[in-house]
């Protein structure tokens, strides 16, 4: 009977587990491979067994956050009314970042750079916000350049939830706030044949 096997999926996962943390709430350079060992209880073996080293953890915790926030807006159907689109994607946006705090963190705190050229494949998580302002611009909704509208909502959005993370915010102004910015965002890209409609559309909940 060959030896039990000891750095299975659950060592892994508590791996990837403590290494965002300690990714979200420390320096890069002060997470080593001993201190996510050490913080999982698992063996410094068990990095290099399961992910090569320091970077192939590092990309599994890139990963995750990717994939994560790629899942959470991937699922916001497509209709035909672009403009509630993006304010359902805005939404589904806070929502994983809210529910992830660490994991959003990591994503956009140096361990995966935004890149909206659709760097991370398949998986580019701005993908459908991208999608969705394209529609909105050859609907006359929107008028601009489309990835210039998507590098501006993103910074609205980035922003919102970022100060609501750190505390800045109770919970209702917190949700007044984020509602506020997006809607002004929009407002600053909308034509003019579209304007009057911005104001009717509400975030959903």
């Amino acid at each position: 009977m060959g030896r039990p096997r000891t750095n299975d999926e659950a060592v892994g996962e508590r791996l990837v587990a403590c290494a965002t943390r300690l990714l979200a709430t420390s320096s890069r350079e002060s997470v080593t491979v001993r201190a996510v060992a050490a913080a999982a209880e698992a063996s410094t073996t068990a990095v290099y067994s399961l992910f090569g080293g320091k970077d192939g953890l590092f990309r599994a915790v890139r990963d995750r956050a990717v994939d994560g926030l790629y899942q959470e807006v991937s699922v916001v159907p497509a209709s035909d009314d672009p403009l509630s689109d993006l304010y359902a994607l805005a939404v589904a946006y806070r929502r994983w970042g809210r529910g992830h705090p660490h994991l959003y963190t990591v994503l956009f705190g140096g361990a995966q750079t935004f890149d909206p050229s659709g760097a991370v494949g398949t998986r580019d998580p701005v993908g459908p916000l991208v999608a969705a302002i394209e529609r909105a611009v050859a609907g006359d909704v929107l008028a601009g350049e489309a990835m210039s509208i998507a590098l501006s909502l993103w910074v609205t959005l980035h922003g919102a939830v970022t100060l609501e993370l750190a505390g800045a915010f109770d919970g209702p102004t917190a949700e007044s706030a984020f509602r506020a910015a997006v809607h002004a965002t929009l407002r600053g890209w909308a034509s003019p044949e579209a304007f009057p409609r911005l104001r009717r559309v509400e975030l959903a909940p």
